[in-house]
């Protein structure tokens, strides 16, 4: 299948002939969306040294502490929202073809390859699996010191990572025909998702966004849901009280200006639409953090 550049998240790699890199990440505001949704072909593993987050992998919310691993398997939708005033976390991400042998090893043939397709996934969130937190820990090191042979070292470390998840975290080895579907929702949907978060404070249309899409509102609503769990609503809603969160807890604005801001003309049912989602009205989050 071929997928539109402009629908994935950049991941270029600082060196071609070694695609695997670390990013040190950090944010220091309550609520800040860490990234919006996006898939991306290469893995990634999420490893967090310090905080708290909410990470979603394709429309299952976690809460992650430090100490705790995100996988994050080719096509997973995923997004994170940090709940902490000081959150660390290092994202390793690997293009899992730099692992493939050049003959048809068993490793090739029974790992690597169903990994790169799909067909071998692993659970997206693994905590207190103190293997895997050295084995984190080393790449990490590896990559700060750089010395001579820390590509060897690195990939002998994503080796033992992979085989300590397929020992213990194998989540399903899935149907490809049922992972192809996917993928084909994903390319469809990702521009529709990249609409709402960059028009949220604007007034959004079911029959706006199924015409995105090139789908009828029925079937649009349906595939919608099948991807995100939520419904249109829900999902828009959701991306309005994180925003609208975020606001109130780092700026000054008034209450009424951050209802405006978020997408929402009626204060009331702003205010009741963020106690449902929130459990607390937007006049108490504040108050919260004091």
């Amino acid at each position: 299948m071929n997928w539109p550049v402009d629908l994935q998240e950049p991941m270029s790699m600082p060196d071609p002939y070694f695609p695997i890199k670390l990013n040190f990440c950090k944010s220091y505001e309550y609520g800040q969306v860490m990234f919006p949704h996006h898939w991306h072909r290469h893995m990634e593993f999420l490893y967090f040294e310090s905080g708290e987050a909410i990470i979603e992998c394709n429309a299952e919310p976690v809460h992650v502490r430090a100490g705790d691993l995100i996988v994050l398997n080719s096509n997973d939708l995923h997004q994170g929202t940090s709940l902490s005033n000081h959150l660390i976390y290092y994202a390793l991400i690997a293009d899992l073809n730099s692992l493939q042998s050049p003959s048809q090893d068993a490793v090739e043939t029974r790992f690597i390859t169903p990994m790169t397709q799909s067909r071998l996934l692993f659970q997206s969130h693994i905590s207190g699996d103190q293997r895997l937190q050295r084995c984190m820990s080393e790449i990490v090191e590896e990559f700060r010191s750089r010395e001579i042979g820390h590509e060897l070292s690195v990939k002998s470390y994503m080796y033992q990572l992979l085989s300590l998840l397929v020992r213990g975290y194998v989540a399903n080895v899935s149907d490809w025909k049922h992972t192809e579907h996917r993928m084909k929702n994903l390319e469809r949907f990702t521009p529709i998702l990249q609409y709402i978060e960059e028009h949220y404070a604007e007034e959004i249309t079911i029959d706006r966004l199924a015409g995105l899409a090139g789908l009828s509102r029925f079937h649009f609503s349906r595939l919608f849901h099948e991807l995100t769990n939520r419904t249109v609503t829900e999902y828009i809603n959701r991306v309005r009280i994180n925003r609208a969160e975020y606001l109130l807890l780092n700026t000054g604005m008034t209450v009424s200006e951050v209802a405006m801001a978020a997408g929402y003309n009626d204060i009331s049912y702003f205010s009741r639409t963020f106690k449902k989602y929130r459990n607390f009205a937007p006049s108490e989050t504040r108050m919260l953090l004091s």
